[in-house]
């Protein structure tokens, strides 16, 4: 009987605990200078809208963007990897979030540069900026514009 019982109570716990584990937030791996300010502005940003973030300090952020194959024209400050996607610069959460919904044929998003105004360069101005879908082979497209305020 005190075998039944326990069954009874642990596994309506475990059953919860699985199905809180598979909704979890989906982690965000950040490639850094251990020096950038702006970037951990930006991992803050994305805690703040829900994602898991691991955070890597290295010597070479280049060796990071070649490995995951970011365009020389895109490349910005930090390098970040999520659920099989690259995500270069200070892209935005949302739209962080409207890619892992949305599940493009990509290899991911970038903000090249380092944008007034964007997550974790918020100032006094605010630039235009766009977040750019790119591809294996370099292709690029607009995912979204932010225009200046």
């Amino acid at each position: 009987m005190r075998i039944r019982t326990a069954l009874y109570t642990i596994l309506p716990l475990a059953l919860i605990l699985f199905l809180e584990v598979q909704g979890a937030s989906p982690t965000v791996v950040v490639y850094k200078d251990p020096n950038c300010g702006c970037c951990n502005l930006w991992v803050e940003h994305l805690r703040a809208n829900g994602f898991q973030v691991t955070v890597n300090e290295v010597d070479n952020i280049g060796d990071y963007k070649r490995k995951y194959g970011v365009p020389e024209a895109l490349r910005s400050c930090h390098t970040a990897t999520v659920n099989g996607y690259t995500i270069e610069g200070h892209v935005p959460a949302a739209e962080i979030h409207r890619l892992l919904k949305e599940h493009p044929n990509a290899k991911g998003l970038a903000v090249p540069g380092m944008p007034m105004g964007s997550p974790g360069m918020e100032g006094a101005r605010v630039d235009n900026y766009s977040v750019l879908l790119f591809k294996t082979n370099g292709q690029t497209s607009v995912y979204r514009d932010y225009p200046a305020r």
